[in-house]
C-alpha cells in the first residue's frame, strides 16, 4: 500500500505545527539545560503544574478511547467500530508518547525516567503508575504495529500477531484501566491538601469513569474531524452508538459525584463562591450537566454537529477536572497555610503547544502513510 496522495503534507497546517514543535523543542532544551526553576513557576508546594494536569492527567484520559473501542471489538465482538479502530489506537499510542515526554520533562532528573522499570519499589503508588505506563505502551504499540506490518508487507507477521490480539487486548484492558484509576489514586496520600469537592476514597474510580467518558468523547471528536481532514467517509451510526455510551457514562459519573458531593461536603459547599467552588461548578456544569442535557434532546443526539459539540463539551469538562484535581483542589491551603501560589510560566504553555503539535503532525504523516483508515 503506497501513500495516500490526497493527503497533503506540506500545507499551511504543517507549517504551523512546526513551528510550534521548533519553539517547544527550543524551550525544552532550555529546560533541560537550565532546570525546571529558570522554566517554569513550580515550587515546593506546587510541584505538579500544566504539564501533569494537563498534559499527564488529561492526556493519559484522552487515551481510554484505545481500549474502549479495541475491547467492543475483540472482546464483544462489535464489529460496527471496526472503520475506527486503528486511528482510536493511534491517538492512544501517540498520547502515551506524548505523556511519557511531559513526564521526562517533569521530572528533576529527567534522564533517570528509566529507573523504575528496574528499580521496583512495590509499595509506591508512584512506581505502578510508572510500570503501567511502560506495559500500556508496549501493548499499544502491539495493538497499533498491524498498520506498519500491513505498510510493509510482512503479512506472515501481521497474520501471527493477529492470533494472539485478543490476549493482548485484554492485558491492554487489565492495563489501561489500572493507569487510570492509579492516577486517581495519587492524589489519596495528600487528603489534609484537597478541597473535600475532590478529595474522597472514591476518586480512583471517579478518574476511571471520567476517562471512559473522555475516550468515548475523544474517539468521536477525532473521528468526524479525521474523517472530514482526509476525506474519508465514516458510518453515522457509529457516532450514534458512542453517544449512547456517553449518556450511560456521564449519568453513572455524576449520581456518583453527586451522592459524594452530599455525603462529604453538601451541596452548599459547590455555591459559596470561593475559586474552588467555581471551577467544581466549571467541570461540573460544563463537562457532565450540559452534555447530558443536551444529549437528552432527539434532535441533538441524532445529529453530527450536535454529537460533535457535546464531545467537544466532555473533553473540556474532563480536563478541567483534572487540572481541578491537580491544581485547584490545593489551592487553598497553599494559599492559607503557606502563602504560596501557582501559574503557569509561558515556558510552560509553549511546551504543552509543542507536545501537541508534535502528536498531531505524527497522526497527520500516519495518515499519509499507513493505511490508518484501511479497515472502513
Amino acid at each position: 500500500m503506497t501513500s495516500d496522495h490526497e493527503i497533503k503534507t506540506w500545507n499551511l497546517n504543517t507549517a504551523w505545527l512546526l513551528l510550534f514543535i521548533i519553539i517547544g523543542g527550543a524551550v525544552a532544551l532550555y529546560r533541560l539545560s537550565q532546570g525546571l526553576g529558570a522554566a517554569t513557576n513550580l515550587n515546593d508546594s506546587y510541584p505538579w503544574g500544566l504539564w501533569l494536569g494537563f498534559d499527564v492527567l488529561g492526556g493519559v484520559a484522552m487515551t481510554a478511547g484505545g481500549f474502549i473501542i479495541a475491547a467492543a471489538i475483540y472482546l464483544f465482538n462489535w464489529k460496527k467500530y471496526q472503520p475506527i479502530i486503528r486511528p482510536a489506537l493511534l491517538t492512544a499510542f501517540l498520547g502515551y508518547l506524548m505523556e511519557i515526554l511531559a513526564v521526562f520533562l517533569d521530572i528533576g532528573h529527567p534522564f533517570r525516567i528509566w529507573h523504575p522499570a528496574v528499580m521496583w519499589q512495590r509499595h509506591s503508588v508512584m512506581w505502578l503508575v510508572a510500570i503501567l505506563v511502560i506495559l500500556y505502551t508496549i501493548i499499544l504499540t502491539i495493538e497499533a504495529s498491524p498498520m506498519l506490518l500491513e505498510r510493509l508487507q510482512w503479512n506472515k507477521t501481521r497474520k501471527t500477531l493477529n492470533r494472539i490480539m485478543i490476549g493482548v487486548v485484554i492485558l491492554g484492558v487489565m492495563f489501561s484501566v489500572l493507569h487510570q484509576s492509579s492516577l486517581g489514586a495519587l492524589f489519596l496520600i495528600a487528603p489534609s491538601k484537597m478541597s473535600p469537592l475532590w478529595f474522597t476514597w472514591f476518586l480512583p474510580y471517579f478518574f476511571l469513569i471520567s476517562a471512559v467518558a473522555m475516550g468515548l468523547a475523544m474517539v468521536g471528536a477525532e473521528a468526524m474531524l479525521s474523517a472530514k481532514a482526509f476525506n474519508h467517509k465514516v458510518d453515522d451510526e457509529i457516532f450514534f452508538g458512542l453517544a449512547r455510551g456517553l449518556i450511560i457514562t456521564l449519568t453513572i459519573y455524576f449520581l456518583l459525584k453527586l451522592y459524594f458531593l452530599i455525603t462529604n461536603t453538601g451541596i452548599s459547599a459547590a455555591f459559596d463562591g470561593s475559586l474552588g467552588a467555581n471551577m467544581y461548578l466549571l467541570e461540573m456544569a460544563g463537562g457532565v450537566v450540559l452534555p447530558l442535557v443536551l444529549l437528552g434532546i432527539k434532535q441533538i443526539r441524532t445529529n453530527l454537529t450536535g454529537i460533535f459539540s457535546v464531545n467537544i463539551l466532555v473533553i473540556t469538562g474532563v480536563l478541567v477536572n483534572r487540572l481541578n484535581v491537580c491544581l485547584f483542589s490545593m489551592q487553598e491551603y497553599n494559599a492559607t497555610q503557606r502563602g504560596a501560589d501557582y501559574f503557569p510560566s509561558a515556558m510552560e504553555f509553549m511546551i504543552t503547544l509543542g507536545i501537541i503539535s508534535f502528536g498531531l503532525l505524527l497522526f497527520k504523516l500516519a495518515a499519509k502513510h499507513l493505511p490508518l483508515f484501511a479497515e472502513a
